[in-house]
């Protein structure tokens, strides 16, 4: 029987958001940040890939770590965090690397022969006379690279970061930075001699009235793809939560809105926009979109363990009409698959699409998520950051938490069984949709570890989706489900 592919499509102890994938060669590789289990800041670990076959999306390879912080000479004591990366290939066959260390404003650079080797230090974005690019108090900041070898070999970086009030000096240092929006920066086959100045193409929130980006004004996030003749321009917006897109017939022309892809609360997609009207805890969003074997995804990604920084990813399939555009997707529990998921079988409950309180979901604070959400459900695990043995699960349900999954192909299921632990009592409600009638309750007892309870269904066949709802006294921790 085939192997499933699931959202998140990397192992439960894995935290790689910013996601970049690109197929080189018969495999899909995605680059990002490497955030840490239970970190205190974003992007703590060193740069690692992973990659899947073309025709297996379910099939995901660790490549190891390909680039360690301390190898950046501005960057000895691996001190500061790298932040979103993007690699392309050179016109010289070669594989480039360029990320950004903390707010330092300098773009750098690494090299590869392959996608997911061991990429060397190459050298910083600079002018034709070697002075390192914007690297002066009063620049705009240089912030997550987005870049693209174009079909006649020309190369385009774009860069950018713009806050509604700013950087605080504390990050960027003794040097002042100016936040103005998104800007594409030419450079030479060479990969990282600047050609001519920068040009600013994305005006930030309060400067960019009648740009038609309004409500969704560049934020931070920027990657280019080229489609066909079109130049496809994902970003994250001010909103934070969700990734946008903008197209140009010109990588340096002027960028019409398209419109929003993807949520990470789901946001935007049932017409609510409010951060309590969210299906899930939202953070900030960043990805990129890429064709695998004629299917188009995008990639972006979640908030795990009541905090930003341990943000795990995610992808959904999309589709590019005739005209064009794109509308915006929902998040699902099978992304990559392709389809629902089987109606049988044994299921992490790690792999909720949809995960609130009794109150709702919310966005997570930058560095107080996990008190003001004290109450709520979360996704987390146990033990320490590492790269082995998965065991996320569902942490704190509460009376009214809900943990929702779209979708299953149902046929003939008759019980539903779960796995769940702490000191709750009360019944855990299924349903097809959040605040439908059940059709089934599944009554749990206290226990102090991970113990199975079940029930008998009566479920239509078909494409369905799957809630679970505690109600009751204490809170519960759940790790896993099975239909028969």
């Amino acid at each position: 029987m085939k192997k499933q592919a699931f959202n998140p499509y990397l192992p439960s102890y894995e935290y790689i958001p910013d996601g970049e994938p690109y197929v080189f060669g018969d495999r899909l590789y995605v680059y990002g940040s490497h955030d840490r289990f239970n970190g205190q800041l974003f992007c703590m670990n060193d740069y690692v890939c992973w990659s899947a076959p073309v025709h297996d999306l379910s099939d995901w390879r660790y490549e190891g770590v390909i680039y360690k912080k301390k190898q950046d000479p501005k960057n000895r004591l691996g001190l500061l965090q790298m932040f979103a990366p993007d690699v392309a290939r050179g016109t010289d066959g070669r594989y480039y690397l360029y990320y950004t260390a903390g707010f330092s404003s300098v773009m750098s650079i690494a090299v590869c022969d392959t996608p997911a080797g061991n990429y060397e230090f190459y050298g910083y974005v600079s002018r034709s006379d070697g002075s390192v690019l914007w690297d002066q108090s009063g620049d705009p900041i240089l912030f997550d690279p987005g870049v693209l070898v174009d079909d006649d070999g020309r190369v385009y970086l774009y860069s950018g970061f713009a806050p509604k009030r700013g950087v605080p000096s504390i990050l960027t240092g003794l040097k002042k930075r100016t936040c103005k929006g998104g800007y594409v920066i030419e450079l030479e086959k060479d990969m990282k001699t600047v050609v001519g100045e920068p040009k600013l193409i994305f005006e930030k929130v309060g400067n960019a009235k009648g740009t038609g980006f309004e409500g969704h004004e560049f934020f931070e996030a920027s990657s280019i793809r080229r489609i066909i003749d079109t130049y496809y321009f994902i970003y994250s917006s001010i909103n934070g939560h969700e990734l946008c897109y903008a197209t140009s017939k010109s990588p340096t022309g002027e960028f019409i809105y398209g419109g929003t892809l993807v949520s990470n609360g789901d946001l935007f997609v049932n017409g609510e926009s409010l951060d309590e009207a969210a299906y899930n805890y939202i953070g900030n969003n960043h990805g990129s979109i890429v064709e695998v074997e004629n299917q188009w995804y995008v990639f972006h990604h979640r908030q795990t363990n009541r905090h930003h920084y341990s943000r795990q990813g995610l992808a959904e399939p999309i589709e590019i009409k005739e005209d064009g555009s794109i509308s915006q997707v929902e998040m699902t529990s099978c992304g990559l698959n392709n389809g629902p998921l089987r109606g049988k079988g044994e299921y992490e409950a790690r792999i909720a699409c949809h995960l609130t309180s009794k109150g709702g979901a919310g966005r997570y604070g930058v560095y107080f998520g996990n008190i003001t959400f004290k109450a709520h459900p979360y996704f987390t695990q146990s033990g320490r950051d590492r790269e082995n043995n998965p065991n996320q699960y569902i942490a704190n349900m509460r009376d009214g938490a809900t943990a929702g999954y779209k979708y299953f192909m149902i046929e003939d299921l008759k019980e539903v069984a779960i796995n769940v632990r702490g000191n709750a009592s009360g019944t855990i409600l299924v349903s097809t949709s959040l605040n439908s009638e059940p059709i089934a309750k599944i009554k749990i007892e206290p226990s102090r570890n991970f113990t199975d309870y079940r029930t008998m269904v009566n479920m239509e066949n078909g494409r369905q989706a799957l809630y679970f709802t505690y109600e009751g006294s204490g809170k519960l921790d759940f790790m896993s489900f099975v239909l028969r």
